[in-house]
């Protein structure tokens, strides 16, 4: 029994310790850095570096904050990208929260397997992960239109969901080259997307968010996609912010 209090004490000690350095942490990000609106800041284990989780990015600094360190942060040892594996945690959301029914819908298979993609119609990258994604088995994709490259961009994203086959007219711009004819008269939810796209910071696209809520920006090579798509959990894997 004595040997389990003094356990507990230990533990009580380095979380209170931890706590206390934390604080430190952000009262000195608060004096010399105002600008910087702290969500989350994180101990490392990597050189008694603290992570600083703030506007969509990860900062690196000391306790004293004596500088702040933008970059990626790689585990010599494993060659991990610590930094991305950490951003994609941080940044992750509550899957069932998204308003799926602002999205155009792919089903392929059983569609058992979901994912929801933001992309603009005039995007390249996002052009050339559309072929893989409608290549890929048993997926229920929710594609939402995210016009931000161009007001073209968003001519095309109305005139899309207008059309009488939204999925075909999405499909024919992305793989075809064929833009859309539908007049742009009906309602669209357009401009909720580009409000809910600012506000989980999406600045580029394609970006995906799987099932376990984790988020991966840019195009990927479809056998990552694939792979996240067999480890998503139907959990979201959010973290709670300090």
């Amino acid at each position: 029994m004595k040997l389990i209090k003094n356990l507990a004490l230990i533990v009580l000690t380095a979380f209170a310790a931890s706590a206390f350095a934390n604080d430190t942490v952000k009262a000195e990000l608060a004096k010399k850095y105002p600008e910087v609106k702290a969500e989350r800041i994180t101990k490392t284990p990597y050189g008694n570096l603290f992570e600083i989780f703030a506007g969509g990015e990860i900062i690196y600094t000391d306790e004293k904050v004596t500088f702040l360190l933008l970059g990626t942060l790689v585990d010599a040892q494993t060659r991990a990208n610590v930094s991305e594996a950490r951003l994609q945690k941080l940044t992750a959301i509550n899957f069932n929260d998204l308003p799926l029914d602002q999205a155009i819908k792919l089903v392929r298979g059983n569609g058992s397997r979901r994912m929801a993609i933001f992309e603009d119609p005039n995007c390249g990258y996002c052009k050339r992960f559309e072929q893989d994604v409608n290549s890929t088995d048993n997926i229920t994709a929710y594609i939402f239109t995210y016009p931000i490259l161009a007001q073209d961009s968003m001519e095309k994203s109305k005139s899309i969901w207008c059309s009488t086959d939204r999925l075909k007219a999405w499909q024919d711009q992305m793989l075809r080259e064929k833009a859309p004819t539908a007049k742009a008269t009906c309602d669209t939810p357009v401009d909720k997307v580009l409000a809910l796209g600012h506000k989980l910071n999406i600045t580029g696209t394609p970006t995906t968010f799987f099932e376990d809520g984790e988020r991966i920006s840019g195009a990927m090579a479809k056998d990552r996609m694939e792979a996240k798509l067999v480890a998503a959990k139907v959990m979201p894997t959010v973290e709670a912010k300090r």
